[in-house]
């Protein structure tokens, strides 16, 4: 029945050594964030709202930019399986220039009129307007990650990860170090509370820029040539967008629908409360994440490597055993999220953040639910983002990465909560609809031969 789980000798020594400088990055940026959203919280339920509240659409522009990622990587990862370096260079001209165009113009939003734009997503004048305070500053920073995350991406899709791994956690550890000085005023710095934390993320994003093109002048790995980024050619525009464009919409849509949950939350009666659990146990949430994310992420370079070089006999094998792998580390995340949630974070993190009683009850019953669908969660994701985009059956993960959201959670998340007016519980419980519906199309895709499709060839 398993049979699939035995691959040729090698693999899964090349999964750990792909995976594990990408898992270790971001364990160390969620740890730090989380180190971040402490500080935030020691402010009070009120600043740590509103740095949620200003995330929301700042939450789309990461996932935009994720999915620009996630697109060049479908690309770059089969070129490299061709070593084709002038087209890896297209696409990343391509890919740069539409992240920074879309960054560029939210991070316009938000500087010009934060206050009007942020009262879409909240009802709480006071959370508000900490919100722009922190969302004006904030939104720069993104124009400046976009660039480096273009780079990151090319460099995992061909087989270094390492890189994101120096340069992001060097970017988080200035970040966190900056949020204690500038936040709490230490050090003969003002102290700017919400402010001073979005002043840090910029101030390491502009740390990240420096890393990188001085890497890119040093680099004999990959030479980038900067008139195939300016100039990356028409035809490689159609061919991203033809491949590339499905997964930008992919991650976008999926984004902006993500986002839709905490907006809802922040419109219900007690919205302070259950946006400051919300933000506790997202950032719980994006450290159990770093497994499947690394999974996700070396699936799409193992699997687009072998398409692009033609080798397709074993790769329907490979993409069950990395998809049955991911559910058996899901599986022993959920427990550790739950003793977490259950005795660690009652006991130590929410005296920490002087959460009230009902925040920390929410916080509680949002990681169980979490828990109870992790396993699910991680299979979904190295399906869709690794196996699926990999292979180069874009279409198909599109549909399914984004349908069960829009058409099955966002309107039962709506009515439970809007509608009905019942309780975060039931909400809560509606957001994860997605996630048991993309197990099922997942399962029966990857079981078949539709999705491998070789994208670089004409």
């Amino acid at each position: 029945m398993f049979a699939f789980m035995k691959q040729k000798p090698g693999f899964y020594k090349q999964v750990a050594l792909l995976a594990a400088p990408i898992v270790l990055q971001n364990l160390i940026t969620s740890t730090l964030g989380m180190a971040d959203t402490f500080m935030v919280g020691m402010l009070g339920e009120s600043p740590m709202a509103a740095v949620t509240l200003a995330n929301i659409p700042l939450y789309v522009v990461q996932m935009f930019i994720f999915g620009v990622q996630s697109g060049s990587s479908v690309l770059i990862s089969q070129y490299w399986g061709r070593q084709d370096m002038e087209s890896i260079n297209r696409v990343m001209g391509v890919a740069m220039w539409v992240v920074l165009l879309v960054s560029a113009l939210s991070a316009g939003i938000l500087l010009v009129c934060p206050v009007e734009f942020l009262s879409l997503f909240g009802n709480d004048p006071e959370v508000i307007e900490l919100a722009a305070q922190y969302g004006s500053i904030a939104g720069l920073s993104y124009v400046l990650n976009a660039f480096t995350m273009m780079y990151v991406a090319a460099y995992r899709s061909m087989e270094r990860p390492q890189l994101g791994m120096y340069i992001l956690v060097a970017s988080m550890a200035v970040n966190t170090f900056l949020n204690w000085v500038f936040i709490f005023g230490k050090l003969g710095a003002p102290a700017l509370g919400v402010q001073g934390a979005a002043l840090a993320t910029l101030i390491a994003r502009l740390l990240e820029i420096v890393i990188v093109m001085t890497h890119m002048g040093v680099s004999r790995f990959f030479q980038v040539r900067p008139g195939l980024l300016l100039r990356p050619g028409g035809d490689m525009v159609r061919r991203f967008l033809k491949y590339g464009g499905l997964v930008v919409f992919n991650e976008t849509t999926w984004g902006l629908g993500t986002s839709v949950f905490p907006t809802i939350m922040g419109h219900m009666a007690g919205s302070t409360e259950i946006l400051a659990a919300y933000t506790v146990a997202g950032n719980a949430d994006k450290i159990c994440m770093v497994i499947s994310f690394g999974l996700s992420t070396t699936a799409a370079v193992i699997i687009g490597r072998e398409v692009g070089a033609g080798r397709t006999g074993n790769v329907r094998s490979a993409g069950m055993a990395l998809a049955t792998l991911a559910i058996l580390c899901g599986l022993g995340v959920a427990g550790l999220l739950l003793v977490f949630a259950h005795f660690i974070a009652p006991a130590w993190v929410f005296p920490l953040f002087d959460m009230s009683a009902r925040a920390g009850s929410i916080a509680v019953m949002m990681m169980t639910v979490l828990a109870l669908v992790r396993p699910l969660r991680d299979f979904n994701g190295v399906v869709i983002v690794g196996v699926l985009r990999g292979g180069g059956d874009v279409k198909a993960a599109t549909l399914i990465d984004t349908l069960p959201q829009w058409l099955a959670a966002i309107p039962a998340a709506f009515l439970v909560g809007m509608v009905f007016h019942a309780d975060i519980l039931w909400v809560y419980l509606a957001t994860t609809l997605e996630s048991i519906v993309k197990f099922g199309f997942g399962v029966r895709r990857i079981s078949t031969d539709k999705w491998i499709r070789d994208l670089t060839r004409t």
